[in-house]
């Protein structure tokens, strides 16, 4: 037994995007298959019947390369694509046409990650398990066959789950701020895949990667992907510890086990046996076409953010969660527009969701400027509020005294909670700062 070994997480990223075409991939079918009648939206193409011939979406290509230019990606000159093998009832013409060898984004860098590549897809059918007449059958829906569909993929880099799902969650903040995708898990418009294997001490101070992993695929949510990886970790961890080899394999997430499950041994590339397609001649993406897109990227989140910090002194906190949306971050500027009071909109709309109650900034701001001429407390009684708020709080002023200044907005909230919210903001500060200091 190897009890006495150490080993660490060694995880890569696999994510699957749907674009939010009109059409899909290779036809002129709608693209929008969620919630749709079973097999009304297929063509001859999307349902592989002989003779059909694939035309690709430009739009879906240039989606891609603005996923891959926002991510810092190079981006190839003369791309291909490529039919992957495997045989399934999901998959009509027994290959769905990917890209291998010349994807259209490759090396790129995303929050200290190496994104190996970023290619262009068709999505496959929907198996539906049912039963009809007391027997168990599986159905199969076209309908999402030939969607566009993105496959990222990183290097292993990762070895905290914690950091896996803080780039995943910003990687669709990213997409959406794109409108390239609605990024909605639950309907599978983004996939989650993650392959997790266990280096030993010795190979991670060397930088060697196992000779194995899992992959744990399509999870269609970020707290099933951390109870994935944390119990995939524990799993290997007893299996190595036992002396045994690790195999190479498929696992899903199943929720009411609280485990992975085995789905099937992992194929290697040979097992698809790729080559170029046929049908669709190598794609020449010129530099204009890229530059093009380029300059239509919209400002991404973490640029904005740090932005928002800078230019109206909020917080990154409170700069995060109005960051979080495109639309909710519009909504701030434009409120800003209207008045300078910056860290009272970010708090009405992060505290009291005024941005919910007023769809317009304009109503915001004339809340915003009746709170501002509100008929204050006066002096004497905020007085006898804050001396009453230090008494019922000695444990939250030892924390001030110590540095923990942040505790200064909990006590600024329980003095408006005694003036029932009607005491002057400043001189709740400066008169709960004399005392703190007196």
């Amino acid at each position: 037994m190897n009890k006495n070994l150490t080993y660490n997480p060694v995880i890569g990223l696999e994510v699957h995007i749907e674009l939010a075409t009109n059409s899909k991939m290779f036809c002129g079918c709608p693209a929008d298959h969620f919630g749709k009648k079973p097999n009304t939206q297929t063509c001859p193409v999307c349902l592989g019947l002989p003779g059909a011939l694939p035309v690709p979406n430009k739009k879906a290509i240039d989606w891609c390369i603005m996923l891959g230019l926002a991510l810092g990606c190079s981006i190839n000159k003369n791309s291909t694509f490529d039919r992957k093998h495997y045989f399934y009832p999901d998959l009509p013409k027994g290959y769905q046409i990917s890209q291998y060898d010349d994807p259209f984004c490759y090396e790129g860098k995303f929050m200290g990650i190496r994104i190996r590549r970023i290619h262009m897809e068709e999505d496959t059918a929907k198996l539906q398990h049912t039963e009809i007449d007391g027997s168990k059958v599986s159905l199969i829906d076209f309908n999402r066959s030939g969607v566009p569909l993105v496959e990222l993929v990183t290097e292993p880099d990762f070895s905290d789950v914690d950091d896996v799902i803080l780039f995943l969650q910003e990687l669709q903040k990213i997409i959406r701020y794109l409108k390239i995708s609605t990024a909605d898990m639950e309907k599978g418009s983004m996939r989650l895949e993650a392959n997790l294997s266990l280096a030993n001490s010795k190979q991670h101070t060397e930088n060697e990667l196992p000779n194995y992993k899992v992959e744990l695929k399509n999870i269609n949510s970020f707290r099933f992907l951390k109870k994935a990886m944390l119990y995939e970790i524990e799993r290997q961890k007893d299996i190595l510890n036992e002396d045994q080899k690790v195999i190479q394999e498929t696992r899903g997430w199943n929720e009411g086990k609280s485990s992975t499950v085995s789905q099937r041994i992992k194929e290697e590339a040979m097992d698809y046996r790729y080559f170029p397609e046929p049908d669709i001649p190598p794609i020449e993406i010129k530099e204009s076409q890229i530059q093009e897109l380029e300059s239509g990227l919209p400002e991404l989140p973490q640029v904005k953010e740090q932005r928002f910090v800078k230019q109206y002194g909020i917080t990154s906190d409170m700069a995060e969660i109005l960051t979080s949306e495109k639309t909710r971050a519009d909504y701030f500027e434009s409120a800003c527009k209207l008045n300078n009071n910056y860290k009272l909109i970010a708090d009405l709309m992060i505290n009291k969701k005024m941005d919910e109650k007023y769809p317009e900034p304009a109503g915001l701001i004339v809340k915003l400027n009746a709170i501002s001429h509100m008929e204050y407390t006066e002096s004497n009684t905020t007085e006898e509020a804050i001396q009453k708020t230090l008494v019922e709080n000695p444990d939250i002023i030892k924390k001030y005294q110590n540095g923990q200044t942040q505790v200064l907005g909990f006590l600024i909230g329980q003095v408006q909670k005694i003036l029932k919210g009607k005491g002057d903001p400043k001189l709740i500060s400066t008169k709960l700062l004399n005392s703190l200091h007196g």
